[in-house]
């Protein structure tokens, strides 16, 4: 048994070992063809200057390959957070900008092949192929096109992360009760704390959410990228969100550890735990499949709150609608707070019609897109229906809070993080 066991353990190795191997030849093999733009455009350049350009980028790469062969010996979750976050990231982000401006190198490889080719069909005195040159104007073409999503990606580290929006909507509902008329609700979703290396940005969107007043608060999960411990230190930042009504939260499908490797099934539920009591410390009210009924002057409405709920890219379906619906029938207004947008289609709007108004997150807007007064468009809509903002079918609402925080890139292009304020009237 013990042969078998690390003769697994040294196969597994080895196609890691291989694996990294292939993924380190990849990026070297686009630096090198990169490189040829460079080359190109600086040929002109007096020798010192190409020499200053030459060792400058592949000095830049070689330290690049040495973080990225540090991350993983130590893995994403034990590297350094500066190094995680950031550091790693900005090399992510060199890397994509090469990869856009690779396409107009290979255009100018195409043409010089065709080039080729053709030369041999050309008569010539010395009866000799031509030497077919580079095309200037594509190499420049593909310096500048990489600096483009350079440019972007980076002012989305260094500004988009944090420039945070407050969205503002205001609902009417027959059933709303008189005393909850012009109730102000403010929603937060997908902190992912373990991305952020302090509390101050935290601190300035904390700051912003009470300048809103709110009479009550909805978080719809994601406060974690994955484990409990990236909550450590954050905890007298989190307690100052409250509402005199009360702060609400739900899980997101990050919450559940289920993208990390636990030594057991009982150190993946025990940093559930730690998470689901964390919400409890900072005094907000976790609704895991359950529901909360406010009321004012013997008026009620309630909030309802189910686990993740996925419909789509095969998210699980923790959430368990009917157990916090029951108890609530003969309530007039129903607030459902659900992480995933896709719970509304796949079976709040068919199976749940007396739930006015669902609260989400989730979808971050892939952090990247467009929105202008008129327009939006992200890669986000390709996945979900409902990506981002307010949509409506007969008399249900759906609202999808673009996240506060980030994952995986640290920054924001055009989808920048939210702080949604949300009115409820009669009417």
């Amino acid at each position: 048994m013990f042969l078998f066991t690390s003769s697994l353990v040294l196969i597994l190795s080895v196609l890691m070992a291989i694996r990294f191997a292939l993924l380190l030849g990849f990026f070297l093999l686009l630096d090198w063809y990169f490189y040829q733009a460079v080359s190109t455009v600086t040929q002109s350049y007096a020798n010192s200057t190409k020499n200053l350009v030459r060792n400058f980028y592949w000095g830049f790469t070689v330290f690049s390959s040495l973080i990225m062969i540090t991350a993983i010996i130590m893995g994403p979750l034990n590297a350094p957070k500066l190094l995680r976050v950031y550091v790693f990231a900005f090399i992510i982000v060199v890397e994509i900008s090469k990869l856009v401006g690779v396409s107009f190198i290979l255009i100018d490889d195409i043409i010089r092949l065709f080039r080729w080719i053709l030369s041999f069909f050309q008569t010539t005195k010395t009866n000799q192929v031509t030497q077919i040159s580079r095309i200037k104007f594509l190499q420049q073409m593909a310096l500048g096109i990489a600096a483009i999503p350079f440019a972007s990606l980076l002012f989305g580290m260094l500004k988009g992360a944090f420039d945070y929006r407050v969205k503002k909507i205001k609902l009417s509902l027959p059933n709303l009760p008189a005393t909850f008329n012009g109730l102000k609700i403010v929603q937060i979703s997908d902190i992912h704390t373990g991305s952020f290396t302090s509390t101050h940005h935290l601190e300035k969107a904390i700051e912003i959410i009470h300048q809103q007043k709110p009479d009550v608060i909805f978080f719809t999960g994601d406060i974690v990228n994955d484990k409990a411990s990236e909550l450590e230190g954050f905890s007298e930042t989190f307690k100052k969100i409250t509402a005199p009504l009360g702060v609400f939260s739900t899980l997101g499908n990050h919450d559940y550890g289920d993208y990390v490797q636990w030594e057991s099934a009982a150190a993946k539920q025990e940093n559930l735990e730690k998470i689901q009591l964390a919400h409890h410390e900072y005094g907000w009210k976790l609704l895991n499949n359950e529901h909360h009924v406010l009321e004012k002057d013997g008026e009620k409405i309630a909030v309802l709150g189910v686990e993740n709920w996925g419909g789509n890219l095969r998210f699980p379906k923790y959430g368990k609608i009917d157990e916090a619906h029951l108890g609530t029938e003969n309530i007039p207004i129903k607030l459902l707070l659900s992480h995933d947008p896709s719970h509304w289609d796949g079976q709040i709007n068919k199976e749940y019609k007396d739930i006015d108004v669902m609260f989400s997150g989730h979808t971050h807007g892939m952090q990247f897109g467009i929105e202008i007064p008129g327009f939006k468009w992200s890669p986000s809509q390709y996945l979900y229906k409902q990506w981002a903002g307010l949509y409506q079918k007969e008399n249900q609402y759906l609202y999808v809070n673009r996240g506060l925080g980030f994952i995986g890139y640290p920054g924001r292009v055009g989808i920048l993080p939210e702080i949604t304020v949300v009115e409820l009237f009669r009417g």
